[in-house]
């Protein structure tokens, strides 16, 4: 049997049915991966269901929540299907929740590591990191992210951050910065479509791996996300602010 090459790149499974397929096995491992989207539309569903799939692949997780409280996340991920307590009660996941304001970008950072290092986990979700770009200085916010990401890279920890935006707004310029130092950029949207309000997911970029722009519907099912086939109504792959935001 040969061996496979030594670039070949790993993937992480997302438990996200649709997701792992197109993308032959799911994320890169030991990359950073972004999720943006409006309130509502499943961003910290979708990086839940890819923690609770690690731990379930033997590895340990964590979750950095920046908004809402432990019990909140259980509450709302309950609400869902998504039990967390039988992981937690077996050591594999892990949650810590601070509120940004309480701390400067430097002393985030710092805590951070921290936690990583205490906790050594193989995946990590950071919800939501919005917060951090508050401060008018985003040169400030730009660095401390690219040290975060650098890293987790170099902990070969797979991790996704996810990134509020608003009900149709466009990109804005923090959306610039923070895209150069995403490896792949994931875009959650709201639609309607004949009186109904469908959320869709297409990737906006992925440097570490072949992808398409296509949108797909992301379906809420009784055993969790499923991520349907392309959307046939009329949508452009993706928004020519978006494209211009990536470059």
């Amino acid at each position: 049997m040969m061996n496979p090459p030594k670039n070949s790149l790993q993937k992480t499974p997302t438990g996200i049915e649709g997701l792992d397929e197109i993308t032959n096995g799911g994320l890169p491992t030991g990359r950073t991966t972004l999720i943006r989207g409006s309130a509502g539309s499943g961003k910290t569903s979708l990086a839940m269901t890819f923690l609770k799939t690690a731990c379930e692949r033997g590895g340990s997780a964590l979750y950095l929540g920046f908004e809402e409280s432990i019990d909140q996340v259980f509450r709302n991920m309950s609400s869902i299907g998504l039990d967390l307590r039988p992981l937690v009660e077996k050591v594999l996941l892990h949650f810590h929740t601070v509120r940004l304001s309480s701390l400067g970008l430097e002393a985030h950072l710092a805590f951070i590591h921290r936690v990583i290092k205490r906790v050594g986990p193989k995946a990590i979700v950071m919800d939501p990191i919005t917060a951090f770009f508050s401060s008018p200085d985003t040169g400030a916010t730009k660095s401390m992210l690219t040290r975060l990401v650098d890293f987790l890279k170099t902990k070969q920890i797979t991790a996704m951050l996810t990134h509020l935006s608003s009900v149709g707004g466009r990109l804005a310029k923090t959306d610039e910065n923070v895209s150069s130092i995403m490896g792949t950029w994931l875009l959650l949207r709201d639609v309607e479509h004949k009186g109904a309000r469908n959320s869709v997911l297409y990737f906006l970029k992925s440097r570490d791996m072949a992808h398409s722009h296509e949108m797909r519907n992301l379906i809420l099912t009784d055993d969790g996300f499923l991520l349907g086939e392309s959307c046939t109504m009329g949508l452009s792959s993706a928004p020519k602010h978006a494209e211009q935001a990536i470059r």
